[in-house]
């Protein structure tokens, strides 16, 4: 397979040769005629939140590897070669057996394989009281458990790399140490730690905040607050959802001068119903419904409050680029080679380069709209979409 077009951050039009599931050269184009000027190669658009898609929840205790595998479709068709599905708070067994399906579906289909770097546990230990809860259900957070935790690693077949979970909560320093240590991404989110305890997270090995100024109350003191000490902390990545819907323009700017670009993960953060028409549907995140507006913010239904999201990342990196004095290539750089970098997997993935797996998105790219348009998502050298 040859690929032609421009390379994100470079201005020269080239042939990307692609064998053996890896990029086998990459060749300067010779003429004009080879076409691919207007056409854009990044790195496979990775995010290492995903809940779910058309209609397909991985929380869900229905799940099949055949649901598993339709859900997978929505990503890729909005470029997204690489992602972490995330299973939220829910009943034990039920989580278990989310997490058991989701493997056996990497262990029946290469795609799946080699699209799912790692899986994300999103809870079940994470903050009770409203606000930081955000819409999982409350009678499903609890404590730390690790013994609990080690029966979802099992289940995961060991690929669970990403664990969001609220630091206030009893025991959680240690079972952050012993997570850490197990090779797990510990996540801080729908947290309303103090300050104090923000920073004591951190130096037991928490590594990311989830969603950072989501999850979180309506209102925080403006100075002694866990978003400030979490924008605060270098040893943090700071995933951020930049839908237009989670954090306003003025936010999600501030965030990425704060943070700056090599300490950013973009993420979707999109749920079950992802994917579907504007309207009203039913239990999702143990909620009784949930709304789709035009403009593809979810909430609960009838009230303001989100409840996840349903805009990818390809609407993402065009509203990073439309809203802060990131490049494109900025924005292409966070939802790609960070995320690649999180989960250690940049010996592999993230870079456009020989010797590198071709996981790649193709994409047209309007500078005065700010809009991306996907052409083609490649997954270890197999075409998974094509517009």
């Amino acid at each position: 397979m040859v690929l032609r077009g421009k390379i994100v951050g470079t201005d020269t039009p080239v042939s990307v040769s692609i064998e053996g599931g890896r990029i086998a050269g990459i060749e300067e184009a010779e003429d004009a005629a080879q076409g691919g000027d207007d056409v854009w190669i990044s790195p496979g658009i990775f995010d290492v939140q995903v809940n779910g898609a058309g209609g397909v929840n991985y929380s869900s205790g229905d799940l099949t590897v055949a649901r598993v595998l339709q859900a997978s479709e929505w990503p890729y068709r909005a470029g997204t070669a690489l992602f972490c599905p995330t299973v939220t708070t829910s009943p034990a067994e039920q989580a278990i057996a989310g997490l058991r399906t989701l493997a056996r579906a990497c262990e029946q289909s290469a795609a799946a394989n080699a699209s799912f770097v790692g899986f994300h546990v999103e809870g079940p230990y994470i903050a009770s009281e409203d606000g930081p809860r955000g819409a999982h259900p409350l009678e499903h957070t609890r404590d730390p458990d690790w013994d609990e935790f080690r029966r979802y690693q099992d289940a995961a077949g060991g690929r669970i790399r990403i664990l969001t979970l609220a630091p206030e909560r009893d025991g959680s320093l240690p079972f952050i140490e012993k997570a850490s240590e197990s090779g797990v991404i510990v996540a801080l989110g729908h947290t309303g730690a103090s300050r104090a305890r923000i920073r004591e997270a951190v130096a037991a090995g928490a590594r990311m905040s989830t969603h950072l100024g989501n999850g979180a109350h309506a209102e925080i003191p403006r100075h002694d607050n866990y978003i400030w000490e979490q924008l605060a902390a270098d040893e943090l990545w700071a995933g951020i959802i930049p839908d237009g819907h989670h954090l306003p323009p003025p936010v999600l700017k501030s965030f990425w001068r704060a943070k700056q670009k090599e300490r950013i993960c973009l993420v979707s953060d999109v749920s079950s119903i992802a994917g579907l028409p504007p309207g009203i549907y039913g239990r999702s995140y143990g909620t009784d419904a949930v709304e789709i507006h035009e403009n593809g913010k979810i909430s609960l239904a009838g009230t303001p409050y989100l409840a996840g999201a349903s805009l990818f990342l390809d609407h993402g990196i065009a509203n990073t680029v439309a809203h802060t004095d990131a490049t494109l290539a900025d924005a292409v750089e966070m939802a790609s080679i960070n995320p690649a970098r999180l989960l250690g997997a940049d010996d592999r993935v993230g870079r456009v380069a020989p010797g590198m797996e071709a996981s790649l998105t193709l994409f047209r790219w309007t500078e005065g709209q700010r809009a991306l348009s996907v052409e083609a998502t490649i997954v270890r050298g197999e075409v998974v979409y094509r517009a």
